[in-house]
C-alpha cells in the first residue's frame, strides 16, 4: 500500500469518527461518604515481586483536604503525588503536584496545576534533554487527578461515570475517564467472605486529537481498581501502570516496613 493510499485511509477515518462521534456527558461526583483524617500504607509488586513501599496521608486543611501519597521503590525511583481538594455536595479539585523519578519510570517529571487552570510541567524522557511548558488551560470542573478511589468509593453500586483527568508532554492533555464497574470478586476476613468490585477505568484522549489517537492506537491504557463494598467502602487493590508508557504494577493495602 503506498503512502498516499495510507494517509486517505486514515484521513476517511478520521472524518468517519467525528461525523458519528458523540460527546461524553461528564460531571462532577456528588459526595455520597465524605472524606476525613486518614493514614494507611500501601505495598507495590511487579508480578510477584515487591518492589516498592508507599505511604497515604489524608487530613483537613480548613475547608480542604490533603491528599498525598509517595512511594519509594527498591531501585531508588520515586513516586510523590499532592492532592488538594473540597467536597462541598461535589469533589472539586483545588490542585494537583507530581514528582516522579528513577529508573523505574520512562521519564522523569515534575507537573502541577490548579483549578484556575495555571499550570507548570518538566519532563525527561532517558537519553533527551528535558521539556518544559507553562501558561492557562481551561479545567472542566470534573478534573479528577488522583481522585480516582475517592470517586469509586462514591459511586453507587452498579453506577458508571464520567470524568476527565490532565496529562502533560510536557503541554497539558485533556483525558476522557470512564469509570465501569467490572465484576465482584471475593475476599475473606477470617471465615466470612467479602465483596469488591474491579472497576476499569477507561482513557482516552479527549477532542479531535483523541480521534486521531484511538485510529493510530496511542490511547492510555486501561487501569483497574478494587473497592470493598459495605457501609465503609475503601480502597483494596489497583493494577496499571501509573504513567502512560510505564510498566503494568499491582499496588495493595499494606504493614508498615519496621526498622530493624
Amino acid at each position: 500500500m503506498t503512502a498516499r493510499r495510507q494517509r486517505a485511509l486514515l484521513c476517511a477515518a478520521i472524518l468517519g469518527l467525528l461525523l458519528s462521534a458523540v460527546p461524553a456527558s461528564a460531571a462532577p461526583i456528588a459526595v455520597r461518604i465524605p472524606e476525613g483524617n486518614s493514614h494507611g500504607f500501601v505495598d507495590f509488586y511487579a508480578g510477584s515481586r515487591k518492589i516498592g513501599h508507599g505511604e497515604l496521608v489524608q487530613f483537613r486543611r480548613g475547608k480542604e483536604l490533603e491528599n498525598r501519597l509517595t512511594v519509594a521503590f527498591d531501585d531508588g525511583s520515586l513516586y510523590d503525588e499532592t492532592v488538594i481538594f473540597t467536597q462541598a455536595r461535589v469533589f472539586r479539585l483545588r490542585s494537583y503536584r507530581l514528582r516522579q523519578e528513577g529508573p523505574s519510570f520512562p521519564e522523569a517529571s515534575e507537573v502541577s496545576f490548579d483549578a484556575e487552570g495555571r499550570y507548570r510541567a518538566r519532563v525527561r524522557k532517558a537519553g533527551s534533554e528535558e521539556e518544559s511548558a507553562e501558561g492557562h488551560i481551561d479545567v472542566p470542573p470534573d478534573v479528577y487527578n488522583g481522585l480516582t478511589s475517592t470517586l469509586l468509593k462514591n459511586l453507587a453500586p452498579g453506577a458508571t461515570a464520567e470524568v476527565h483527568q490532565l496529562a502533560f508532554t510536557p503541554k497539558p492533555r485533556l483525558l476522557n475517564a470512564r469509570l465501569v464497574p467490572d465484576r465482584d470478586d471475593k475476599f475473606l476476613v477470617g471465615r466470612e467472605t467479602r465483596i469488591a468490585t474491579r472497576y476499569r477505568i477507561g482513557l482516552s484522549v479527549a477532542g479531535v486529537a483523541g480521534v486521531v489517537a484511538m485510529v493510530i492506537g496511542k490511547d492510555p491504557p486501561d487501569v483497574y481498581y478494587w473497592i470493598a463494598q459495605g457501609t465503609a467502602p475503601t480502597f483494596m487493590r489497583f493494577e496499571g501502570p501509573l504513567t502512560a508508557d510505564g510498566p503494568v504494577w499491582r499496588a495493595e493495602l499494606g504493614p508498615p516496613r519496621w526498622a530493624r
